[in-house]
């Protein structure tokens, strides 16, 4: 049985009492957003649905220590904090940091989950949990991939829009014959994975294999690489995929907290 992941507020040791102040910044702080970078007070206490003056106190208190900004009558997050932010990312290996999310999906699922980055024109393994499943697909931290082929491809390109035209002006090799070779094709296929949120693919690369994927970001909501499951059709069918897509997106998007993005 897969644990449930937590995106609050992290447990307390025993014996430790919570500082409910800070539980009810971390509600306004999160309020915020790239596509809500600034917000009324209105919008704010509406969205958090504390009390008017609890509200006022809070963010006024938080206009002084600079955790918000204030621009006539709207607010946004400080600018200090991302001087605060900034030793968050020194020295930090994202196939560490994102482990807790792989092994969730991996326990939740029973097949090797992966995060891949790409590197030029291929894609690479950067960080694995390997199923416990005696039958698997051969998968290894480093190992290279076509850009072109396979459902963590799909989201590299889906949300690199930069890349598509390079990938897609040259000839694209056939591996299987389920293989997208077809430019317009692949290029609907592309729109189809940003609107629904993650990818799945079936023998595209290998035969009897499938996978599930969905992007992870970092801060600025940079794509920093594709998260998903992979293994043979035997135990990942249709049906499947789409059951567990949900799952992926889910671990996708706490790889992303976990990288400070949204």
């Amino acid at each position: 049985m897969a644990s449930e992941q937590d995106d609050g507020p992290r447990a307390l040791p025993r014996g430790i009492r919570p500082l409910l102040v800070l539980g009810k910044i971390r509600q306004i702080i999160e309020v915020f957003a790239p596509d809500r970078p600034e917000l009324t007070f209105l919008e704010i206490r509406k969205a958090t649905g504390l009390p008017a003056s609890t509200c006022q106190r809070l963010v006024a208190n938080m206009v002084a220590e600079q955790f918000l900004d204030r621009h006539g009558d709207r607010y946004r997050i400080g600018l200090r904090f991302g001087y605060w932010a900034s030793p968050a990312g020194a020295g930090m290996d994202v196939s560490e940091v994102v482990r807790p999310a792989l092994e969730w999906l991996r326990d939740a699922t029973g097949e090797t989950s992966c995060l891949y980055r790409r590197e030029g024109d291929v894609r690479v393994c950067v960080a694995m949990a390997e199923t416990y499943h005696a039958i698997r697909r051969e998968m290894y931290v480093g190992k290279l991939m076509p850009l072109h082929a396979g459902s963590a491809s799909r989201v590299l390109l889906a949300w690199d829009e930069s890349k598509v035209d390079e990938v897609l002006d040259r000839p694209l090799e056939r591996f299987t014959s389920t293989t997208v070779t077809d430019a317009a094709l692949l290029r609907a296929l592309l729109a189809q994975t940003r609107q629904q949120g993650y990818a799945s693919t079936f023998e595209e690369r290998d035969p009897g294999a499938a996978s599930v994927s969905a992007p992870v970001f970092g801060p600025g909501r940079l794509l920093v690489g594709a998260l998903g499951i992979s293994g043979p059709t035997m135990r990942i069918s249709t049906q499947q995929s789409a059951e567990w897509a949900p799952l992926v997106v889910r671990a996708a998007q706490q790889a992303t907290q976990l990288l400070g993005g949204q």
